[in-house]
């Protein structure tokens, strides 16, 4: 029953896509695939809440996460690339182990238009924009065990993160490469 509405705010998007899913799903019962993407979704939403995020949706095998200044103050740019790197860990990649669920992610940030959309009883408050567009395509073009950064949003967090590897990347839907740096997980 919340009516639309919203406001232009620079935020911070996280996309977190399980990768292998189709094949797993073919591996796996119905029931099994269901229960570890559950695993996945307590994991990934456990670790981002930790991080001040809002979950915005889960999409199939992936989570889709804001960060905005009022609830991460402003510090919310690296909140989500910590959160990142910590979702790696919380699906198992540590120590050189092999994880319990391969995921990609990314993050990407700017001024999206953040509130409730939709009509007549389908309202839905999410982040819509560019910035939430190229989030999402980052992510897909994420290796299992990566974390792209847009160079932006590196640029704000540097000193705070791991060496980082620099890549250009084509990214669907956009005319020009995109300029990202890549966080292995650990």
């Amino acid at each position: 029953m919340l009516p639309p509405g919203g406001a232009e705010l620079d935020i911070a998007i996280l996309f977190a896509d399980v990768r292998g899913s189709t094949q797993l799903g073919e591996r796996v019962g119905p029931a099994e695939y269901a229960s570890l993407l559950n695993r996945f979704y307590r994991a990934a939403t456990e670790t981002l809440i930790r991080h001040d995020a809002i979950i915005d949706k889960l999409i199939g095998d992936e989570v889709m996460a804001l960060f905005i200044p009022g609830f991460c103050g402003p510090d919310y740019i690296r909140r989500a690339a910590e959160a990142g790197l910590a979702l790696f860990q919380a699906v198992g990649y540590q120590n050189g182990e092999t994880p319990w669920m391969p995921i990609g992610a990314a993050v990407n940030s700017g001024i999206s238009y953040v509130g409730n959309v939709g009509s007549e009883g389908v309202v839905d408050f999410t982040a819509l924009g560019d910035p939430v567009n190229t989030a999402s395509r980052l992510a897909s073009s994420a290796g299992a065990g990566e974390l792209l950064l847009s160079e932006e949003v590196f640029e704000k967090v540097s000193e705070k993160m791991p060496r980082a590897e620099a890549r250009t990347i084509n990214l669907r839907g956009k005319e020009s490469p995109f300029s990202v740096r890549v966080l292995k997980a650990v």
